[in-house]
């Protein structure tokens, strides 16, 4: 790859992964009602399990939903199903203040995390779409396919630490359990908000 189409590739993946969706939805809360460390999981979760599926759609799986345009329908039916179920916890976790804190409450963690972005149609879409915009035919494709993972992976990690980070900045006013329910309450509403996006 040249230069310059890494540098588009490095802005698209910004561009991709740091604006709002349901993985930033998600972090902000977890560094809120976590902290950043103990939702560091669920950030490498998110760029592993980006890696992996810009790693499938490369191999071919993405033809799939060209020659079954009904399956990316059945993708966004479960995606949005279980992005709503992940909305529903955000939303009735427990207050970040509450002495009677459950010692059973973790973040997501790296599996999961990586697992949800197989059903998250927003990944799907950046994956397909970065794998048809700049990997190269040919010789160099898994050149180019290895430089687009790397950049996404990289990235990811970044943007969805940002949006951790500011979850964790947003603590310091979770002064009350009352404050920190409707955080959850508002966070839970703005993750399951994304559905509108998918659709």
């Amino acid at each position: 790859m040249e230069g310059t189409t890494i540098l588009s590739l490095i802005l698209f993946a910004v561009l991709m992964t740091g604006t709002p969706g349901p993985n930033n939805m998600m972090v902000t809360a977890s560094g809120a009602n976590f902290g950043y460390w103990r939702s560091v999981p669920h950030l490498l979760g998110i760029s592993l399990g980006m890696a992996s599926l810009l790693t499938v759609i490369a191999a071919g799986l993405g033809v799939i939903f060209e020659r079954y345009p009904m399956m990316h329908d059945v993708l966004k039916v479960i995606g949005c199903s279980y992005l709503l179920y992940l909305a529903w916890k955000i939303a009735t976790a427990v207050a970040v203040t509450d002495t009677q804190f459950q010692p059973d409450t973790n973040p997501m963690g790296i599996l999961a995390a990586a697992l949800f972005q197989y059903v998250n149609p927003k990944a799907w879409m950046m994956a397909a779409t970065a794998i048809s915009t700049f990997a190269v035919n040919g010789e160099q494709y898994w050149q180019s396919v290895l430089m687009i993972v790397v950049v996404f992976a990289v990235v990811s990690f970044f943007c969805v630490s940002l949006w951790a980070i500011m979850g964790v900045m947003i603590r310091r006013w979770l002064t009350s359990v009352k404050r920190s329910v409707r955080f959850n309450q508002v966070m839970g509403g703005l993750t399951a908000a994304c559905v509108t996006m998918i659709w």
